[in-house]
């Protein structure tokens, strides 16, 4: 619709303004293929030495009118008639004609046989044309239009122009689906009259009615809508949802324009199985504060039999004296809220909802120094399932400290932080056992001082640490400490080379590096197995933490440690692009003596003491050497055992545009193993980027492309999650259907069915499918590109006109 308004209107009405200069007065007399401009300029065309905006409004009328033609004939301040290949130029308006006239006395331009009228991308064509130019009033009969940077157009039986501002076109219709005479286009929108108001920027569309392949699809006796980019109330594009948990779903969004700083939008939804409901969301922006609140509501859910409501908030603002401040507050009703609506996400983990507000101001130290004081409340809602219990995280009320960071003389570094925790457990964590965890406060303090030296091709850095905490009205277990605390200090020395040479392979120039790197900690055993745990857990087996002092995250537990780590990491490098062709690294540490400080089996601290001298040794690569082919991998390999005992192995071929197909192998030995295949690949037909390249391309000739990704667990001999869907490209509009199986528990799952119809320049209809495909299947592509620019990302903007009844 707004596009519809944009070429009927927006291009010929703005040059309305362009052209309300003098007319062409003062042509020369008529010869065979002469010329004529204003009396301002007896010279032809020059050109522009710079690229400058044309004016418009007032500005406008000091440009000159070009006149080209066969004949030209005038009589001085009474008529001017050009006849034969006419071309009328003023600023970026040209009109083209078999004969153009203007009489002087009223101002009226009146052009006659194959007119064409050309601006800013946009094509008007038609038998005839009369406007008073000064103040552009006339009208236009039977034109056709084309807006060349959509590939859109339609035709209409008359544009009338009621001013600069103002138009009204009668019986148009709009697509972008070839036009042929006797042909009806795919997808077509008819309406009995489209009136334009720039000034009011709104447009009013009345008897609208949306074919597809012949089926009327919508309609609606009045459509509002606003011109360009701005915002207007009124209702948006359906969406549908069908799962095998709640069936059916339509959703009829309507978008309220509150002010230019708030809007909402308000959405019933009409559940099958579970009854009717709203989605809203209010979006605020002020001076010192902007957030937005989400509200979902089913007042009464007749699956569940009770009411069912989730909220989020997000908050971000800044108060005097330079402190800033947030919100992101989630809740939900019940904790099936996630398997029932899984399109509703409201968090990164769906079973963990995080309530955090924060308060923290920055500040600078003398010197090179900065520092950060921040107080924070972090809560949970944890949602349990009897098929997997998940461990209740502790909530932090309050979490209040001081970081610091600089430079002091010398080359000295330093950091700096302070910090107090109050831990409890959430109220709602009772379907795990929490009599023996732990609850009280805790005061830590964390310390370095290092001395970089680092120059071209080596570093080193020798770096001096502590972490100090101490433990008040602890509860461990049916133990109460009144307190308890420890300190432990660390030495490092993390050293590292860059070398690099030029070499020839592969049939093309290439830099080689080789990165050498050393790492030795020496940390103190000090016994901790008696202190609270509250945030500590064993990291990943990485490069990353590999290269770390410290074998957990966290405060409250700290390895003890004598050992070196090295390691290795060489690339290569094309001298013309400077994409990475090749890496290969490996990593492996050694242990001086035992590491009494260890991790159990799944992650948690105080495992027993590790004697094995030499760590796993962890292997990577990737590369893209082959055309076509992105090949990586990591093993972590145990020389206890002589074998794996952690496997990635990935392969993704992608030849081309909307060809991807790639595999994955996980195995994590005696705990998982898994196979992931996902793909987006043109089964029938030829792809966007083949059919713009071919000539023959006047029809809507269609293309079918399979997408999908499948998680398979070879462990389990179980599909896990997948997605399976077709999308078919008929060059003027897309059809997707795609269905998604997520896992919920180890005999439950949710199936979810996407269907989509996208009318390309106009507006999609349906759920959208688009965030599922780009988030699962690596290397998916759009199968058209976004025109013109936005904040939000493809799958999350709103689309389509907004209907007014």
């Amino acid at each position: 619709m707004r596009i519809l308004l944009l070429v009927v209107a927006a291009t010929l009405w703005a040059s309305g303004s362009t052209a309300s200069g003098q007319g062409a007065a003062g042509a020369a007399a008529a010869e065979p293929a002469a010329s004529a401009v204003s009396s301002t300029a007896d010279e032809g065309l020059e050109a522009s030495t710079q690229l400058m905006p044309l004016p418009r409004a007032e500005g406008s009328r000091s440009l000159p009118i070009v006149l080209r033609a066969q004949r030209l004939s005038s009589q001085p301040d009474l008529q001017t008639v050009a006849e034969g290949d006419v071309e009328f130029r003023r600023g970026g308006l040209v009109i083209r004609s078999d004969r153009l006239s203007y009489d002087t006395a009223s101002d009226v331009a009146n052009a006659k046989g194959h007119v064409r009228v050309s601006r800013d991308g946009a094509v008007y064509s038609g038998p005839e044309l009369e406007v008073r130019v000064q103040r552009f009033e006339g009208f236009f009969l039977q034109p056709r239009f084309e807006f060349l940077a959509l590939g859109a157009g339609g035709r209409a039986d008359r544009i009338d122009f009621l001013g600069n501002a103002r138009s009204r076109a009668t019986n148009a219709s709009y697509t972008s689906c070839p036009r042929e005479d006797g042909q009806e286009p795919d997808w077509v929108l008819q309406t009995r009259s489209v009136s334009i108001d720039l000034d009011a920027n709104e447009g009013i569309a009345e008897g609208a009615v949306l074919r597809f392949l012949g089926v009327p699809i919508l309609a609606m006796p009045t459509l509002s809508f606003p011109l360009g980019d701005g915002r207007k109330s009124g209702w948006l594009p359906p969406s549908i949802d069908i799962d095998n948990r709640s069936g059916v779903g339509i959703t009829v969004p309507y978008y309220w324009n509150i002010a230019p700083n708030r809007d909402a939008t308000l959405a019933p939804r009409l559940i099958t199985r579970r009854g009717l409901g709203l989605d809203s969301e209010f979006r605020y922006l002020e001076r010192s504060f902007d957030g937005t609140l989400r509200l979902d509501w089913l007042p009464n859910d007749r699956v569940a039999d009770r009411s069912r409501e989730a909220v989020q908030w997000l908050h971000e603002g800044r108060l005097p004296l330079g402190f800033d401040y947030s919100a992101n507050v989630v809740r939900v009703s019940d904790a099936d809220w996630w398997k029932d609506f899984p399109d509703a996400g409201r968090s990164f983990t769906a079973r963990l909802l995080q309530s955090r507000l924060e308060l923290q101001r920055p500040f600078a130290l003398p010197g090179h120094g900065e520092g950060l004081f921040y107080a924070r409340s972090l809560h949970w809602q944890v949602l349990q399932d009897a098929d997997s219990v998940i461990s209740v995280p502790y909530e932090r009320s309050p979490q209040v400290g001081v970081r610091l960071a600089g430079q002091v003389p010398w080359g000295v570094e330093y950091s700096l932080q302070g910090e107090y925790n109050r831990f409890t457990l959430p109220g709602d964590g009772v379907a795990t056992s929490t009599s023996t965890r732990t609850t009280g406060d805790r005061w830590h303090l964390l310390g370095a001082v290092s001395r970089p030296w680092r120059e071209p091709g080596w570093w080193v850095v020798p770096k001096l640490s502590f972490n100090a905490a101490s433990y008040d009205s602890t509860r461990l277990g049916p133990v109460d400490i009144a307190r308890a605390a420890r300190v432990i200090p660390s030495f490092s020395v993390d050293a590292g080379f860059e070398m690099e040479r030029r070499l020839e392979a592969f049939g093309r120039p290439l830099h080689q590096t080789l990165e050498p790197r050393l790492l030795y900690v020496n940390t103190p055993y000090r016994a901790q197995s008696q202190l609270p745990n509250y945030d500590s857990a064993a990291k990943d087996f990485n490069f990353v933490s590999l290269y770390s002092d410290n074998a957990f995250s966290g405060v409250d537990r700290v390895s003890d440690a004598h050992q070196v780590t090295a390691g290795f990491t060489t690339r290569l490098v094309d001298v013309q692009s400077g994409a990475e062709a090749l890496r290969v690294g490996l990593v492996q540490r050694y242990l001086f003596r035992a590491q009494r400080i260890t991790a159990q089996a799944d992650g948690t601290p105080d495992g027993a003491p590790l004697e094995q001298r030499f760590s796993d040794a962890l292997l990577l690569g990737s590369t893209s050497v082959l055309p076509g082919w992105t090949l990586d991998g990591a093993v972590q390999y145990s020389p206890d055992i002589n074998r794996s005992v952690r496997s990635i192995l990935g392969a993704r071929y992608s030849p081309g545009p909307y060809r991807t197909v790639g595999a994955t192998y996980r195995l994590a030995r005696g705990l998982s193993e898994q196979l992931e295949v996902g793909w987006q690949w043109p089964v029938w037909g030829n792809t966007p980027d083949a059919r713009r390249a071919s000539a023959s391309s006047g029809s809507c000739s269609g293309t079918w492309y399979s997408v999908g990704r499948f998680n398979y667990s070879l462990k389990d001999r179980r599909l896990t999650d997948s997605i399976l869907g077709l999308e078919y490209d008929a060059g003027c509009w897309i059809g997707r259907i795609v269905a998604e199986q997520l896992s919920t528990g180890r005999s439950q799952a949710t199936t979810r069915l996407l269907v989509q119809l996208e009318l390309v320049g106009l507006s999609r209809i349906g759920s959208n499918p688009l965030k599922v495909l780009k988030d699962n299947i690596p290397g998916y592509r759009l199968l058209r590109d976004e025109r013109g620019s936005g904040a939000l990302p493809a799958e999350d903007r709103p689309t389509g006109p907004v209907f007014h009844d």
